[in-house]
């Protein structure tokens, strides 16, 4: 089976666990390893060919993030994807924030392909 070279999901960026309590403050490299990885659903990573560890491009019209995917396994429907709050995920958040002062952070659409090179890097 011929794998895909890109697909359109939808991300959801949220708080982890590891967040709220193990991962030190934002410069420490735990807190860099939790917010540069993508959880996504094994049947879409197989589709694409990807395995744990693999890196992957997301894009939108706000920019673009290249980090490592790991399967979710049962935690993620196809088609959704969920990576931690960080730098990386504020990338692909417009600054729209319809008078609340949080930017639209849900239900991101964006493009996925294989990517090389070092995760968080452009």
């Amino acid at each position: 089976m011929k794998a895909v070279s890109s697909q359109v999901f939808i991300l959801i960026p949220g708080r982890t666990t590891e967040q709220g309590t193990s991962v030190g403050d934002k410069a420490s490299p735990e807190y860099r390893s939790v917010t540069r990885l993508l959880r996504m659903n094994p049947e879409d990573m197989a589709r694409l060919g990807l395995t744990d560890g693999a890196q992957v491009r997301l894009r939108n019209a706000q920019g673009e993030i290249v980090v490592s995917c790991v399967s979710a396994k049962d935690e993620l429907p196809p088609g959704v994807l969920f990576i931690a709050y960080g730098p990386e995920s504020s990338k692909l958040m417009g600054g729209e924030t319809h008078g609340t002062g949080m930017p639209d952070s849900k239900g991101i659409e964006v493009e996925l392909t294989v990517a090389g090179g070092s995760p968080g890097r452009e």
